[in-house]
Formats: structure tokens, sequence, C-alpha cells
């Protein structure tokens, strides 16, 4: 048997990911698991219920393929978890459930600005604190005697019993951290929310040991150690920076899963002014407490909203000829996406979402759709003023239409892609594995043998103006 492996429990919004590995960062096991939709009362929740089992489940199998020595956390940055008498007392909110106006209204009113938060207005509960603030409209004593932590530490606690919150998930557009002063952010502390929230800890850091109820119902030993956790498009930025055509360059990851997120280290200042709010541009924080100018879009759900259950053949990898190959049919009679197919979201949030010339076969539509997440992953990335390195990580990194059509569209850029899989559980045990270093190289992106320079142009003409009149 595997001796002191480890475990990353990868919490995504649409997947759930429990990863096996060795002391020396080899893959043993992964396992998948949808999240479901639910419900509490009227409320949109997240997937406690399901999740939690599977959790408990999948250590018990991994407990018999291997010593679990380290257990670490990762996941999306939108939920809140409130913790009473030792128990979850309140389920986190689905971000993607719809605020009623007049709480968004009151709400507006009372964040701050985005020179001190980094941290745009978004829709829906994207913002963390819109999330807090409708729970306390609703129930105003809501969080007397309770500890607020986020989704990552949720589930750190979960595991261990020990209640903590870090500045990654704080500092990915919550509302809640001021990223320049290294604290919470002023209506944080002015609504009373900052004092409930857990201690803070780093990513990496130790808190506690498998809880002896965890360790009866996996088998596990009770000396596992479990770890603080992280926001995992700051994992997936810990394993690029392991790179070193990205740990030394003024380089630019854009993570591709539910959301394309493109995160730049400058080497450099950076004008965090230059950043535009109403563009879902925003500055994250790295696992040191660093701002990292980012941009996003939710580049997978609208794949999946422009191709259904097809979603899945835009990247798998017998497809891509095929894909490819229809690529200058496209470009040649002028088919286009335009945005928006996730309204609110990304540098045109307005815009209607439509097929311009549209073509008639499947194929080609799924090539359009590669096309589409490609142009506006281009507006992302310069937004954020990418330049240099630009690495591709993620589900998505396997789509070549989209991959090679961004080499193409920016041609004197470095452009790579890694591994598809494994690249945010390999930043968390980055955290665990002091000088861990990737066992495969970075793979140089050729570009698409199409001129885009023209398609691209008018594209960027009729999306701008339909945000514009929007």
């Amino acid at each position: 048997m595997q001796g002191n492996a480890i475990v990353v429990l990868d919490v995504g919004k649409s997947m759930s990911k429990l990863s096996l590995w060795t002391s020396g960062g080899e893959l043993i096991d992964r396992k998948v698991r949808p999240n479901a939709r639910c419900l509490d009362g009227d409320f949109a929740v997240l997937d406690v219920a399901g999740i939690a089992p599977w959790v408990i489940d999948t250590l018990s199998a991994f407990g018999h393929q291997a010593h679990i020595a380290h257990i670490i956390p990762v996941a999306h940055g939108a939920g809140i978890a409130v913790i009473r008498d030792g128990a979850l007392a309140h389920l986190p909110r689905d971000y993607e459930a719809a605020v009623p106006g007049p709480v968004r209204d009151a709400y507006l009113a009372e964040r701050d600005s985005f020179a001190i938060t980094g941290s745009p207005a978004l829709s829906d509960g994207l913002n963390a604190g819109i999330q807090l603030y409708q729970m306390a409209q609703e129930v105003p004593d809501i969080f007397d005697g309770a500890t607020l932590m986020p989704w990552a530490q949720f589930w750190a606690w979960f595991l261990s019993g020990v209640a903590r919150s870090e500045v990654t998930s704080l500092g990915c557009h919550t509302d809640l951290w001021a990223p320049r002063t290294h604290d919470f952010s002023p209506m944080a502390k002015r609504l009373g929310w900052a004092e409930k929230f857990a201690p803070l800890a780093l990513a990496g850091d130790v808190i506690g040991h498998i809880s002896p109820k965890l360790a009866g119902l996996t088998g596990l030993a009770g000396d596992v150690q479990v770890h603080c956790g992280l926001h995992d498009s700051n994992a997936a930025l810990i394993a690029a920076r392991a790179f070193p055509e990205v740990g030394e360059q003024d380089a630019t990851v854009l993570s591709t899963g539910t959301w394309f997120v493109a995160m730049r280290s400058p080497k450099s200042a950076f004008d965090a002014a230059s950043l535009p709010a109403g563009h879902d541009c925003l500055l994250n924080v790295d696992a040191w407490g660093q701002v990292v100018p980012s941009a996003r879009f939710m580049g997978g759900r609208e794949i999946e909203t422009l191709t259904g259950d097809d979603a899945r053949r835009v990247d798998i990898k017998q497809d891509q000829p095929a894909l490819l190959a229809a690529v200058p049919g496209l470009v040649g009679r002028g088919a286009m996406l335009q945005p928006t197919f996730a309204q609110g979201f990304g540098p045109f949030p307005s815009g209607p979402g439509q097929w311009i010339n549209a073509p008639e076969d499947w194929l080609s539509r799924r090539a359009g759709a590669c096309l589409y997440a490609a142009l506006v992953a281009d507006v992302s990335l310069d937004l954020i003023g990418a330049h240099n390195t630009i690495l591709i990580e993620g589900r998505f990194a396997e789509a070549q239409v989209m991959v090679q059509a961004l080499a193409a569209l920016r041609p004197h850029e470095s452009i790579y892609t890694s591994h598809a899989i494994n690249d945010v559980s390999f930043g968390a045990l980055s955290l665990i594995i002091p000088g861990l270093r990737p066992k495969e190289n970075l793979k140089p992106v050729k570009a698409l043998n199409v001129d885009l320079a023209g398609y691209r142009r008018e594209w960027r003409r009729i999306a701008a103006g339909a945000e514009t009149s929007a």
C-alpha cells in the first residue's frame, strides 16, 4: 500500500472531484461526481447533501489503496457556510439564484467601490456579500452566535471540525476583502460580518486532523492532516507558476471550466485603476495575499448552452480534426456567434447572444462555439494587459479550435497548454509537497492556419455595438 498519500477535494460549480496522489506527486486514482441542483425551501442551495456522503464513501475507498496522510480542499469562491453549535446552520446559497430587485438595490448602496475591493458588482449571488446581505434581510439575527467561512474552508471544517478562513477565497469577487490593505472590506466590518468569519490561515496550513467522527465513517487513521484549502482558480495559478515558462515571466493563466478565468502575474507595478469593472474584471488574491489582475467569462457554461448534451464533443480527441477542418468555412462566410449566452457575465455582459450567418451542420456549430470562446478570451486577456506568455489549462485546453484560434489571434505571444485535468489538484499539492515540479512539459500551441484578423475586427465591431445599444 502506498504510504503518506495526499487527497485533493475539488468542489467546482458543476462537478466535484476527489483525487489521490503519492507523496511524490503521482496520480493514483481520481473520482468525479456531478453536483445536483438543490432547493432548501424556496432557495437554491449548494449540494452539500449529495457531496458530503460521496466524499465519505470515496475517502473510504481511497483508504484501501493508500495510507492517506493529508487532505486539502479547493472550491469555487461564491459560497459561504454558516456554522453554529458545531453544525451547518444554513446551507450555502447557490450563486446562480436570482436576488430580488429591492434587495439588490439596497445592497448596491452598501457595497464598497471597485477601487477598494477590486470586486465588480456581479449578477445573481456571485458577490458572496450579497448572499450574506439577503440572508440578514430575511432573518435579522441569522448570524448571532454563528461562524462564517468560505466554501473551500467549509470542506476543511467538514473534515476536521476546525473553522478557518483564507484570503484566496475571501478575495475573489466577494466584496468582503480589501486586497491592498490585506484586510476585510469596510462594508464587511460595518455590517458586522468580518468579526463573524473564522480566523485566517494560509491555504497550505495544517488546521487540524481528521475528526474522530469522519475517521470512523471513512476508516482512515486519526492522524490524517487537514489543510486549510483555497479557491480553485488560484490553485491553477500555483500549478502554472511551477513551469519555468510561467514562473519567471509576466505571464497569464487562462483556467477553463464552467468559468474561463484569466489571471495575470505582473512582474512590475500594476495600475488597478486600469481594470474596467463593468466587463467582469477583478482583482483576485493569490495564496500569499498578492493581488492578481483577472478577467472572467462563463465560457464552459456558454459552450454547454450552445451545444446542449453534446458539449463534451468540443474537447474529446477523436473529434478535433473534423472540428478544425470546419473553421475555414465558418470564417469564409462570416458565420459567428456574438456574446453573450450567460447574461451579466464576461466582457460583453449585456450582449443579446446570437448567431450571424449560422451554419446548418452540427459540426460547424460546435466549431463555431469554440471560435466564440477564443474571441471572448482574447478580449478578456486584453483587458488585463496580458502579454508575453499565456498558459491555457483545464478541460477546454483540449479543444483545439479554441486554443489554436487564440494562438492565431495573439501571434506575438507564446501560447501553451498543460494537462487538461489535474492542474487545480497539482496546485493544491504544491502547497504540501515543497519543490514539486510538473511531470510533463508545457505544450506550445500551433496557431490555426487561417487568417482571423478580418473576422476578429468584424466580430468586435458587432459585439461592441450590441453592448452599447443594450
